[in-house]
């Protein structure tokens, strides 16, 4: 049995594996997400990340086709009280940004959606910094108070302006940050590390890195001179043309032989041993693609290990 991971200062308890949702609806049609759920949840995963605007960048889809699958299929498999549903504001076209009415008008959009009467943990997508963290808190916190909302959390957002909310939530009483999503992988370190984890860090924030795999890059299966038929093989291959990329892989080969481990597994496993992580979120499109995701919650990697990638991955 996978123990559960606590999610920073809250009551929500996850799996160290985070299914992401941007496939369902885009990649993966209707049938193939119930098929993708059902294997996740029955590997014992609880935790599933999607958010207001997946899918709208499909030609012919609106926003919100993620929302609407998930929400299907917690009402055909009854078990709502089983999975810790996580979304996201800002992003979707008829709810752009984070004014108090749009965060207010956006959740209750995205309740209708999922079929339920609150989300688990309610982010913001993007930072508006032309938006007060007064009026942000403020609107997220109104939330929580009429039960809409368990938790609340933040995404591509500043150190500064997390500070800002944390300060605000703290100094008013109100409902405060518990975990952050920030693009972090073996590839990308940069826009996590430093300021921001060490803010995490100091005030008690969980981190659940999207893009934890690279768009797929450290599946190991974009290389230079290789074609991968995926929407993402764009945004993977410029990893393959990099030292910084070559050398990840060397060592995730390396560390991955001798765990007989994929390579994904051993990508998620380094991240899910870094300070504040914990859940990477990776999507699979198939339930075939799932147990090299959900291998991370039984994978010890050594020191030696973790030396070893965190070296070339620097």
């Amino acid at each position: 049995m996978t123990s559960l991971r606590k999610l920073g200062s809250s009551d929500l308890e996850v799996h160290p594996l985070c299914l992401g949702g941007n496939v369902f609806g885009w990649t993966a049609d209707e049938d193939r997400s119930f098929a993708v759920l059902d294997a996740y949840t029955a590997a014992g995963g609880n935790f599933v990340d999607t958010a207001d605007s997946y899918s709208a960048w499909v030609e012919g889809n609106v926003g919100g086709e993620s929302e609407t699958i998930i929400g299907k299929w917690l009402k055909a498999r009854g078990n709502r009280s089983d999975v810790v549903i996580a979304t996201k504001v800002s992003q979707h076209p008829d709810f752009q940004g984070l004014t108090a009415a749009n965060i207010k008008a956006a959740a209750e959009a995205s309740l209708r959606r999922l079929g339920t009467d609150h989300i688990d943990l309610y982010y913001t997508h993007f930072d508006k910094p032309d938006v007060p963290v007064e009026e942000i808190i403020g609107a997220l916190d109104e939330l929580v108070e009429a039960g809409k909302v368990r938790h609340i959390a933040a995404s591509n957002i500043s150190a500064e302006r997390l500070a800002a909310s944390l300060a605000f939530s703290d100094r008013e009483g109100l409902a405060r940050y518990v975990a952050l999503q920030p693009h972090y992988n073996l590839v990308s370190r940069d826009t996590y590390e430093g300021s921001l984890q060490n803010l995490a860090e100091r005030e008690g924030l969980a981190a659940v890195p999207y893009y934890a795999l690279a768009s797929g890059f450290l599946t190991g299966k974009y290389r230079t001179g290789t074609t991968v038929d995926s929407p993402r093989a764009r945004g993977a291959a410029k990893h393959a043309q990099t030292e910084r990329g070559r050398r990840v892989l060397a060592a995730l080969e390396e560390v991955a032989r001798s765990h007989r481990a994929p390579v994904a597994t051993v990508a998620l496993g380094w991240l899910a041993s870094r300070p504040t992580v914990a859940a990477p979120i990776a999507s699979a499109r198939t339930p075939e693609q799932l147990p090299a995701l959900l291998g991370v919650a039984e994978l010890t990697l050594t020191d030696e290990d973790l030396e070893r990638l965190t070296t070339a991955s620097a």
